[in-house]
């Protein structure tokens, strides 16, 4: 029997004159203006970054700025009806790590990403935060002093753990992670028991079947992270394949058995207020920008399917294409394409998918879920994921037409 399936739509949410720079640069007057935006175009959920090193320069001492403009933050939120989900440990974001210095340690070779820290681009080699209990204790005391200041907060939506957190680092055994997630949804529960945990899991962690994924993280989290991007899947129909978003959160509801929250997709489009250079085209190699029309068409599409399949919630990737005065900067110097994710130009106008979701009716119904696309079980999947995952999106592509 269907029912009722309103579907939550949200944003990933940085300031576009700032990106990360934000904690650092905080304006009060930018988030009303940011999260006023999101009211008047129903983007009712806000995923925040707490990024590690402004929230926790050194391992004992947690900032007392950041923590008062977290909860300008929330303030704000609460008065415009937007809801929160804060990040922590951040950590990986869009191909760099961002880490306070204490999480970096020198001459111990090279990683795969960037090293971002104390304002520069270091050498070395990110401390095991599955492993070291030093740093246990550092993250436990920033879940601690975080939730303490944002207790009762009604803004808060949930808890996440971490952005692409195998990206930062790999832990050595299926047993480490399982540790290090019970004693970090530990602290989280001993000061706040009500709001959900869940861990952001990248399309490529089912893909190469890293850790923690679903099975890891469902025994301890309600809800499951899922992000996808077509055009950084080698098994999808390009970049504007609409299918790929369901069928990641449903291998996830799958792999895990908990609902799941679609909480990054998103495509690139042409900028129309910057022309790009030719060193900048490029460096752009393969990677496709759309035009807005194509964009829109791809969010209609997702969300369709979204709705029907009954997933929590949908967060695009992310408000804004962000200004061009952080084009020098990481990420963006190198990665071109990471500019123009917006929903919004830099000038703050609408895109075209902006106008759509602000009236794209959230109601549903849903109907009967299907899993005949997953011939296998799921100890077999996690044998040979990245065998696996390709035929399964074939199956699912069949059965969905």
């Amino acid at each position: 029997m269907s029912q009722d399936n309103p579907l939550v739509i949200g944003i990933n949410y940085w300031p576009g004159e700032t990106a990360t720079d934000w904690w650092k640069r905080f304006e009060p007057s930018i988030v009303k203006r940011d999260f006023s935006l999101l009211a008047e175009y129903r983007l009712e959920l806000a995923r925040i970054f707490l990024l590690w090193e402004d929230f926790q320069p050194e391992m004992k001492r947690i900032s007392v700025k950041a923590l008062e403009n977290l909860v300008r933050a929330a303030d704000i939120a609460h008065d415009l009806g937007i809801r929160l989900l804060p990040t922590f440990f951040c950590g990986h974001m869009r191909g760099v790590n961002w880490l306070p210095p204490w999480m970096v340690e020198s001459g111990m070779g090279e990683e795969k990403f960037p090293l971002f820290s104390g304002g520069e681009v270091r050498r070395g080699r990110v401390r095991n935060l599955y492993a070291d209990r030093e740093v246990w204790k550092a993250q436990k005391l920033l879940i601690h002093e975080t939730t303490s200041a944002l207790q009762g907060y009604p803004s808060v939506w949930g808890w996440d753990l971490g952005n692409r957190i195998s990206s930062l680092a790999l832990p050595a055994s299926k047993n480490s992670v399982r540790a290090w997630l019970e004693e970090m949804v530990t602290e989280l529960k001993r000061w706040d028991a009500a709001l959900p945990i869940t861990v952001g899991v990248h399309q490529n962690d089912l893909y190469e079947g890293r850790i923690p994924g679903p099975k890891e993280i469902a025994p301890l989290c309600e809800v499951l992270s899922v992000h996808a991007y077509p055009g950084d899947a080698p098994w999808a129909n390009g970049p504007l394949d609409e299918k790929v978003p369901l069928f990641l959160c449903l291998l996830t509801r799958w792999l895990g058995g908990k609902k799941v929250l679609l909480e990054e997709f998103g495509v690139p489009t042409e900028p129309h207020l910057y022309s790009q250079s030719d060193a900048d085209r490029e460096k752009l190699g393969n990677i496709r920008l759309v035009e807005e029309d194509e964009a829109e068409t791809f969010f209609e599409k997702s969300l369709d399917l979204l709705k029907k399949e009954g997933i929590a919630g949908a967060l695009a990737w992310c408000l804004y294409d962000f200004d061009s005065s952080l084009w020098e900067k990481l990420p963006f110097k190198e990665r071109i394409h990471e500019r123009y994710f917006g929903l919004f130009r830099g000038d703050r106008s609408p895109k075209m998918a902006a106008r759509l979701i602000q009236q794209y009716p959230r109601a549903g119904r849903l109907g009967e879920m299907s899993y005949e696309w997953a011939d296998i079980t799921q100890e077999e999947y996690y044998e040979k994921p990245q065998a696996h995952l390709p035929r399964l999106y074939r199956n699912f592509q069949d059965q969905i037409r």
